[in-house]
Formats: structure tokens, C-alpha cells, sequence
């Protein structure tokens, strides 16, 4: 029988539901016990949590609020540079936080984007492109490195594999956004055929050498996958499904016709999205649509913080870096991907 050209040597790849970790003996008597935070050069994070840089999700009301909480929220560049700006000298002045992050491009305005941002008070810069593994980020992270140095945190990604994580790291990067595709409202494999599930491609970044902080970007569904993703080797998780709907998300609230409640939610490569920020669309690789209010997200972080603890404990450790030297992964049947998820049997 014959095979297909470059499939004879195909790798199989696993997602977050392809796997489970296995219990471990534990003496720690509360989740109290356990410390998840993690770190993004000097800036420290009690809750290893990033919110996504699109335009429905992370604006000045989430940014304070996922500081207050320990976590992060990356400005999205969607605006104008002045927009921007002023939304980095809002959180910095009004609200006196620090930690303060905003995304650029890698071309076009980015650098002019880039010092004024930073000039505003912003200090990890996040180089936000759907396929980052190209020529053109080379060029615009070496670019900024020599302007700003170790005086800025460079964020920058998406990519899949180890190797474009360790050019990128080496390119200057501090952090790379690892995952292609597997976002919620993301279409690129379906457009285009590529990409790698989430926790496959954080397995092979985690071999680097490399001592760049891995972030864990597209298909995290639930606080298990999170944990997840911080044992096979992450340094945090970014989300934007998981804290869309809330109040401190960009947009307003709008009510159906029997009172029911809903936010818009796009992807950022939407026909909807890219009209609005660049006046016309080209092949959508996401998709626009409406999810239900949720509240203040504040709860939803509460969640967050209690799972990602309670995770850990089952493996018997108190840090991250413990999870990642002391976690046994297997692989699940179908049938108990079902038994998995919650189930009730009735009985008559």
C-alpha cells in the first residue's frame, strides 16, 4: 500500500482533552499552601493569568482589575497611537498601577507605538502577530531590544514550535505566546490548514535551552486545562473566551427581548473586527459573535486562582516548578474524555 507524500513519518499531536494528569501522594493540607505565582523579568504575578489583547477584552477597566487580582491584561493596539497611549497614562496615573503591558504590531507604526507607549509608562510590550515566526518579527524584536533593553519585558509570539521559540527567543523575545489556532473564535486551521494543539506545542517549546517564559495561548476551556498547560511546561496562561461577557470588558450590555444579557466578542482577524480597525476585511481568520453577560470578572479570577491551587495539590507540590519536575501525564480513551466531563445518571 501506498502512502501519502510526507505522511509515512507523521507525528501524532495531543490536546488539552487528549490527556489528565495522574493524583499524586500529597501532605498539603489546604490549597492555601500553594504558591502559583510566576514572574515576567522583574514584574511578579500572584495569578499566573493574561488577558488576551483584543479589543473585546482587554481595555483600562480590565487591565486594573487584573491587577488588583495579580494577574495581567495586554492593552490591545486596535486604536491610535495617542488612544493607546492615553489608556497606559489612565491606568498609570489615575489608578497608580505598574505593571502595565500594551501590544504592538511588527510593522508599520509599531516602533512609534512602542516609545510612546513606553514613554506613557508601559513597560512589558507585547508584539502581537497571529504568525510570529517570520523574517519581519526578527527584525522588529532586535529593533526594540536595542532601543529599550532591559528596561522593557518583550512579549511576542504566536508560534507552535521549538524552533521558531528559540529563534524568536533569540531574536530578543522575553516571553513567547505559544499556540496557533486553537483560539475559540479563532478559524486559522480551518482557513488555512495550519497550526498545532496548544499543549502539543508547549510540550516541544518547554525543551529549550532557552530561559524565555512560555504562555500558553488557544484552547483553554476550563481552570484543569490550565493546570494542564503550567505542567507541561508553561509559565502562564493567556485567555480571552474565559473572561469574555464580563463588565470590565470593553462594550456595552446589550438585552434581548425576553431581558436576557449579552457582550460582543470577536476575534481580532474577524471580517467584523478588521473592518473597523483597518476600514476594509480580507479572508476572515476568526469569527464575531455574542456571548452571555457574566458580571464582574472578579469571581471568575477567584475561580482561576482556587483551581489552579487546588490542581497542584493533587500532585502533592507547592510551586509551578514543582508541577513541572513531578507531573505524570496519560493519555485518555474517548470513553473517558466523556466520563471526564459532568454526568447524571437517572434512575426510575
Amino acid at each position: 500500500m501506498g502512502c501519502l507524500w510526507g505522511v509515512s513519518k507523521m507525528k501524532q499531536t495531543y490536546s488539552f482533552d487528549d490527556v489528565l494528569l495522574v493524583p499524586q501522594k500529597s501532605n498539603i493540607k489546604s490549597r492555601s499552601e500553594v504558591d502559583i505565582s510566576s514572574n515576567l523579568s522583574k514584574n511578579n504575578f500572584r495569578l499566573p493569568v493574561i488577558a488576551s489583547p483584543m479589543d473585546t477584552i482587554s481595555g483600562t477597566r480590565m487591565a486594573v482589575e487584573m491587577s488588583k487580582q495579580g494577574a495581567l491584561a495586554v492593552l490591545h493596539r486596535y486604536n491610535t497611537i495617542a488612544e493607546q497611549a492615553e489608556m497606559v497614562s489612565y491606568i498609570k496615573d489615575v489608578k497608580r498601577e505598574t505593571k502595565i503591558a500594551a501590544a504592538v504590531g511588527m510593522t508599520g507604526d509599531y516602533f512609534d507605538r512602542a516609545v510612546n507607549l513606553y514613554e506613557a509608562g508601559a513597560r512589558i510590550l507585547c508584539v502581537d502577530v497571529a504568525h510570529g515566526h517570520h523574517s519581519m518579527m526578527e527584525k522588529c524584536l532586535k529593533k526594540l531590544k536595542d532601543a529599550f533593553g532591559e528596561a522593557v519585558h518583550i512579549m511576542a509570539g504566536n508560534v507552535a514550535t521549538l524552533e521558531a521559540f528559540e529563534d524568536l527567543s533569540q531574536w530578543g523575545a522575553d516571553s513567547i505566546r505559544v499556540g496557533i489556532g486553537g483560539g475559540s473564535i479563532c478559524s486559522t486551521r480551518i482557513v488555512t490548514g495550519h497550526g498545532l494543539p496548544t499543549f502539543q506545542s508547549v510540550l516541544e517549546c518547554a525543551k529549550t535551552s532557552y530561559d524565555t517564559k512560555i504562555i500558553a495561548d488557544g484552547g483553554i476551556k476550563t481552570t484543569g486545562d490550565m493546570v494542564k498547560a503550567l505542567a507541561a511546561g508553561a509559565d502562564f496562561i493567556m485567555v480571552g473566551s474565559l473572561l469574555s461577557g464580563t463588565d470590565e470588558t470593553p462594550g456595552e450590555v446589550i438585552v434581548g427581548a425576553k431581558g436576557e444579557k449579552y457582550k460582543h466578542y470577536r476575534g481580532m482577524a474577524s471580517k467584523e473586527a478588521q473592518r473597523n480597525w483597518r476600514g476594509k476585511s480580507s479572508t476572515p481568520e476568526g469569527v464575531a459573535t455574542m456571548v452571555p453577560y457574566k458580571g464582574p470578572v472578579k469571581g471568575i479570577l477567584e475561580d482561576f486562582n482556587g483551581g489552579i491551587r487546588s490542581g497542584l495539590s493533587y500532585t502533592g507540590v507547592r510551586n509551578i516548578k514543582e508541577l513541572q519536575s513531578k507531573r505524570h501525564f496519560v493519555l485518555q480513551s474517548s470513553a473517558a474524555q466523556l466520563e471526564s466531563n459532568t454526568h447524571i445518571m437517572w434512575r426510575y
